[in-house]
This record gives structure tokens, C-alpha cells and sequence, in this order.
């Protein structure tokens, strides 16, 4: 047995993983913490840790929130516990409504064999309480296992771009300004060492002067990093001196969120010189952007992906739904003429299409063997995912522009030696243009067009959405096609004038247009993809812009609402 496999859960007392789940990120859980969030029955965490580890539980898994309320920054254990599951719906709590303390959630949880995950902020190693819960269960007999974690005073530095060692070797010191003794304050002190101060943004400026008081030099540069890894993370550049001043310019505080927890470092590696040379995360193009993207969560994956390499925030609203044909028995033919050998060719241009098809297979009891025989075109990468998750791998992808016009290009034309069937099935949208079916045509295939789905407008999405759209809270949009212009609109309103537009060409930009919209980003070729690398370089170019005038980099939801905008030529 390998030293991380899950050792078996007694059928008593169950098994306990106390788990790092990073400062933040979700990308930074460790290989070992997914394994265990997926065998789960059970996850202990406070609300904030929930968010960050939930995607990887399985569905069904039940939820130990060790803070009632969602915006409590109390520690683990003074607030009421409350249990949910996973998937959204919820069930009773199984946990009395009295306050309890962590170690016994964590035992009562673990009861009748069950594998509980109880995942703290950082690392558990230097989590305040991980270490009394991990004595309490071995007092009960409890089994249970450390998965480290990216703590927040290492990981946060390295998003911030402030290395704490080099070359020289030089002395880092961690400091918890909560517990610090006045000892550990001189002895930081009376060092030439970094020293990395978890405390609060409020604490900063009293944390800075015991560290002066003790012998640090005023003059010491530092860096202070709030929402450290996140998409909210902010770093401010100071010295002991001036961080109080600093603050207050930055009208940073007095703020309701003083309570929140930073990450500061003091010494020369934090000078701002370095920092303005290491700060990787911030400088993303796109860094906190909330961007709007107006397709469904599954059409979506891959370009809201895309969007967070560029450090955006992507929120996907889908604006159309997808319903039957109003009348099946056309589909009903075709899929039948798939299995008697009625098709050489069969074409899908969308997921949409796929997984209609592959929804009248399962209703007829078939599976991926029906295609045996029968040529399959994907008119892109995304639509051929999705036959290869349905156990299909298609013959043809264009190789060019990923679209009819480029599936076209390459399609064979009609060959009566080589073809013994001259028909082609393609199941598609109600709506869904001619281009395809009239190139099929002239290469002198038959084409038995299906609507294989309707494709009707969405529901209005939830009111803080529409506020959003229309109140300037979102950076940016972006627009894959006329319909998802008209229909944004229809269903939301229209985006506010500091909102970026992007569209994927020119007819869908000449649709945002007529809706009073001004674009501001078109893709250089019609393709998702490269309407999300045209959005971040007007993002790169807006971002130099403002460090070159020596203004502040903003985002454009924090320019004063109605304030005119520059056209761009991006």
C-alpha cells in the first residue's frame, strides 16, 4: 500500500483527514487532498474553506459548517454548526444548534465508520486548533492523517511577487501578530532576517510598531497582501514608517473589512523595485476583471477557463435554453435510418447536437456502437469532446476555422465508386443557418437536415445579475453572437456604458450597435477563443497605459459611473 492510500475507516470510530486547503486558491489543494475529498462523507471546514474544496467532494457528501453565519471570521468552533449537502439540497441538521467546539464536531461526524475531512485555512500544521482536535480524537481513539497544505505565509508572498530568500541566504522569521509574546517581537526585532506577519488589516500599522519599537529601522520596506491568491488579492508597498499613512491615502481604512486577514513581509525582499519586477499575478491582463460571459456553464467551460489564466473573474449567464422538436418523429426516423444503414456521413455542429442524439440512443437502449460503419464530423474541437465522452471518435474536424464554412473546406465530395450511400444525417438547432447543408449539396451529398433541438430564450437571470448588468458591476461582456446580444438584452437590459464590449465579429458587433452598445474589442478571426486573447490584450494595453501616465491600475467597473470612455481600436 502506497504511504498515501486511504487507510480503511473503522467501523466505530470512522477515520479523520485533516486537510490543507491552501490560502486560497483552489488550484493550490494539493493531489493528496483531492483523493481525499473524493472518498468524503463528511467535510468539517468554516464557510470560506467550504468554497474552496466543495468542487472536488462527491455529490451527496455532507456538510459540517463550522461558522453560522457566512461573513463570521470567528475561529473554528465559537460559532453554530450547520449541516447541508453538496449538491444543494438540504436536510436537516444533524448537529445540536448549541455552540460545540471542533474536536467534538469532528468526532460526532466521524461516528458509525464514516471518513471525515476536517480542512482548515493553510496548513494544518500551523493552524491555531488543528493540533488540540488532532490530540482529542487520538484521545478517543479515533484514527486520522495530516495532508499538508500551501500555508498563507508562504503561498501568498510568492502571488504578491515577493520571494522571501535568495542567494544571500537571508533569515525568514513567521510571526502570528494575534499570539505574538513581546519576546517574539524583540527577537524579530533585533534581526536583519524577512519577517512574514500574519495578522488583520487593521493590525498592520500596530504590528509595524511593535517591530520598530523592538529595534527595526522605520525606513524597512514591506508589503502587505490582502485576499492573498484569490482574484481579490490586493498588495500595498510601504515601510514601517508610512504603512498607516499608506492605508489611510489608499482609503484602504477605516473599512468594515479591517477584521480580514493579510499577510505582511518585512525586509528587503519586499522593496518595491523588486516587487514591481516579481508581481506575476497582479499584473495579469485581466486581473479582477468580472467578466460576463452569456453562454451556459457547458458551452462556457473551456473560454471562462481561458479567462482565469488572464486572472479574470468569468460568470456565466446562459441566454438561451434548449427544448425537444416540437414534433419527434423526424428524429425518431433519422436515428432508426442510423442503425438500418441509411447514412454514410453524420454531422454534428454542437454539444447541443451530440447530446441530443446520444439522449434518443439511450431511449432506444443504444450506445456508441450504432455509429459502427458511419462516417462522424465534428465541426469543432469542443463538439468532438463531446463524442469522445459519448465513446465516439470522429473522422473529420476542420482543420481550419472551426465552423461550418470551415468544416466545408474540408469535406469530401460525393464519390460514387468509393461511396456506396450518398446521404448524410445532420441533427441540428431549429434556428440553425444553410451554409452547411448547401455546401453538402453542391459536393453532391443528400442531406436529411433534422432539428434535432429548439433553441428558445432563457430565463431572466437572478435580480443581483441584472443589477449587475445594468449598475456597471461587470468589467467586461462578451458577445459570441448576434443572438446572444439580442438575447442578453431581452432578458437582462442593456450593459452599462463603463462595461467593455467584445464581440466575435462584425455582424455580431453590428448587432450590440444597433442596441446602443459601443464595442470596444473584436475578435481578429471568428472564435471563442481569440475573442478572449483580443479582450486581454485590451486589458494588457489599458493596464500599460495607466502605469505609464502613472495612474492608478483600475478596473473599468471602478471608473465613476456615467464617466465618458475613449473609443479603442483594439
Amino acid at each position: 500500500m502506497s504511504p498515501t492510500a486511504l487507510p480503511a475507516a473503522g467501523p466505530e470510530h470512522g477515520h479523520v483527514t485533516f486537510l490543507g486547503a491552501g490560502p486560497g486558491d483552489p488550484g493550490l489543494l494539493t493531489l493528496r487532498a483531492v483523493e481525499a475529498l473524493s472518498s468524503a462523507d463528511v467535510l468539517v471546514a468554516e464557510h470560506e474553506v467550504l468554497d474552496v474544496i466543495r468542487t472536488h467532494a462527491r455529490q451527496g457528501v455532507s456538510v459540517v459548517q463550522t461558522d453560522a453565519d457566512p461573513s463570521s471570521v470567528s475561529p473554528p468552533g465559537t460559532g453554530t454548526p450547520q449541516l447541508t449537502v453538496v449538491d444543494g439540497t438540504s436536510t436537516p441538521a444533524a448537529v445540536p444548534a448549541a455552540a460545540r467546539d471542533a474536536a467534538h464536531l469532528v468526532m460526532e461526524a466521524a461516528r458509525g465508520g464514516r471518513r471525515v475531512v476536517r480542512a482548515v485555512s493553510g496548513d494544518p500544521g500551523l493552524d491555531t486548533y488543528a493540533a488540540e482536535e488532532m490530540l482529542a480524537c487520538a484521545a478517543a481513539g479515533v484514527p486520522f492523517e495530516v495532508v499538508p497544505g500551501v500555508a498563507a505565509a508562504v503561498g501568498v508572498p510568492a502571488y504578491a511577487g515577493v520571494p522571501l530568500r535568495d542567494a544571500e541566504g537571508a533569515d525568514v522569521r513567521f510571526v502570528d501578530a494575534r499570539t505574538a509574546s513581546d519576546r517574539c517581537w524583540t527577537e524579530v526585532g533585533a534581526s536583519d532576517g524577512t519577517v512574514v506577519v500574519s495578522t488583520t488589516l487593521d493590525s498592520v500599522a500596530a504590528a509595524a510598531g511593535e517591530l520598530v519599537s523592538a529595534g527595526r529601522k522605520p525606513d524597512t520596506p514591506l508589503t502587505v497582501t490582502i485576499a492573498g491568491t484569490t482574484t481579490r488579492q490586493r498588495t500595498w508597498t510601504a515601510t514601517l514608517g508610512t504603512i498607516a499613512q499608506t492605508l489611510k491615502q489608499a482609503k484602504v481604512l477605516p473599512s468594515p473589512d479591517g477584521g480580514r486577514p493579510v499577510i505582511a513581509v518585512v525586509g528587503e525582499r519586499s522593496a518595491a523595485a523588486r516587487r514591481d519586477q516579481l508581481s506575476w499575478f497582479e499584473s495579469k491582463p485581466l486581473f479582477g476583471w468580472k467578466v460576463l460571459v452569456p453562454r451556459t456553464k457547458e458551452q462556457a467551460a473551456s473560454l471562462s477557463d481561458q479567462l482565469r489564466s488572464y486572472g479574470a473573474v468569468p460568470h456565466e449567464v446562459p441566454t438561451i435554453a434548449v427544448e425537444p422538436p416540437r414534433t419527434p418523429q423526424q428524429m425518431e426516423r433519422a436515428v432508426k435510418g442510423l442503425v438500418t444503414g441509411r447514412y454514410e456521413w453524420i454531422a454534428f455542429t454542437s454539444v447541443n447536437a451530440v447530446k441530443a442524439v446520444r439522449e434518443k440512443f439511450e431511449e432506444y437502449g443504444l450506445d456508441a456502437r450504432a455509429f459502427a460503419g458511419i462516417k462522424v464530423a465534428a465541426v469543432g474541437e469542443q463538439t468532438a469532446r463531446a463524442l469522445v465522452a459519448f465513446g465516439v471518435k470522429p473522422d473529420l474536424v476542420p482543420s481550419g476555422e472551426q465552423s461550418a464554412a470551415g468544416l466545408l473546406e474540408d469535406w469530401p465530395p460525393y464519390d460514387p465508386v468509393f461511396d456506396p450511400i450518398d446521404r448524410v444525417f445532420l441533427p441540428r438547432a431549429d434556428i440553425a443557418t444553410e451554409t452547411l447543408v448547401a455546401g453538402l449539396i453542391e459536393l453532391g451529398w443528400e442531406v436529411d437536415d433534422v432539428t434535432a433541438y429548439r433553441t428558445v430564450r432563457a430565463s431572466p437571470p437572478p435580480a443581483e445579475t441584472r443589477e449587475a448588468i445594468k449598475g456597471g458591476g461587470f468589467d467586461a461582456v462578451l458577445f459570441t453572437s448576434s443572438s446572444t446580444v439580442r438575447n442578453l438584452v431581452g432578458i437582462a437590459g442593456k450593459p452599462h456604458n463603463v462595461t467593455v464590449i467584445a464581440c466575435i465579429g462584425p455582424a455580431t458587433a453590428k448587432t450590440a450597435e444597433e442596441h446602443g452598445l459601443r464595442v470596444d474589442v473584436m475578435a481578429p478571426e471568428p472564435s471563442v477563443h481569440k475573442l478572449a486573447e483580443a479582450l486581454a490584450d485590451f486589458g494588457l494595453k489599458r493596464r500599460a497605459a495607466a502605469v505609464e501616465n502613472g495612474d492608478p491600475v483600475t478596473r473599468p467597473s471602478e471608473r465613476r459611473p456615467g464617466a465618458r470612455r475613449r473609443r479603442s481600436t483594439t
